[in-house]
């Protein structure tokens, strides 16, 4: 297998970005970009640690972030698995990027940046639900703002209104498949009730 491991072959074999890709980069939230991130419900978190990286689904029943000011995002952890993967990167290695989505868009917009982990009641308080708060929130302090450009989603039919889960092994069965004796169909069968309990 023949593979890349210049940048300089890598540059010459894909040439120079075009102005567009160029010009849309921000230092913080302009305008449209914040009403662009502020529409999106879903985002990807990307970490690093000592460990690798770790890609984590975040999402909310309104903005999935808030704005503190313009080169500060607020990102709640509401309830999870516990593993905080995420989190103990951030607490080792603050370098941080997400992926915001908005359904039935082709675009996705991208912030990189660093972050760092608060209690601070005022913060929490801020995403209360319910009567619940997240137990920490994530303040991203953002370095770059940018669209990706729809090609990725477009060849994926992301948002083409099929239902292509009916195939897919249930989380149930991918558990049983790892443990022996784990009774999947049990965790299936609760997992809806458990869910709705547990949401914030």
């Amino acid at each position: 297998m023949n593979t890349l491991s210049d940048v300089a072959e890598l540059e010459a074999l894909y040439g120079t970005p075009g102005e567009a890709s160029i010009i849309k980069v921000a230092s913080a939230l302009t305008p449209l970009y914040r009403k662009w991130i502020m529409s999106s419900r879903f985002c990807v978190l990307t970490t690093v640690g000592p460990e690798g990286t770790d890609g984590s689904p975040r999402g909310d029943d309104g903005p999935v972030v808030q704005e503190l000011d313009a080169q500060t995002l607020l990102l709640p952890d509401w309830r999870g698995n516990n593993r905080i993967d995420s989190l103990r990167n951030i607490v080792r290695d603050g370098r941080v990027s997400l992926m915001f989505m908005v359904p039935g868009s082709a675009n996705v917009v991208r912030v990189n940046g660093t972050a760092a982990l608060t209690t601070d009641a005022d913060i929490l308080a801020r995403f209360e639900q319910k009567g619940r708060q997240p137990r920490s929130v994530i303040v991203i302090s953002v370095a770059e703002i940018y669209s990706q450009c729809a090609r990725a989603i477009l060849r994926a039919g992301i948002w083409s209104n099929e239902d292509e889960s009916a195939a897919l092994p249930t989380v149930g069965e991918l558990l049983a498949e790892a443990k022996a004796g784990f009774d999947g169909a049990e965790y299936d069968a609760a997992w809806a009730g458990r869910a709705a309990k547990t949401m914030w």
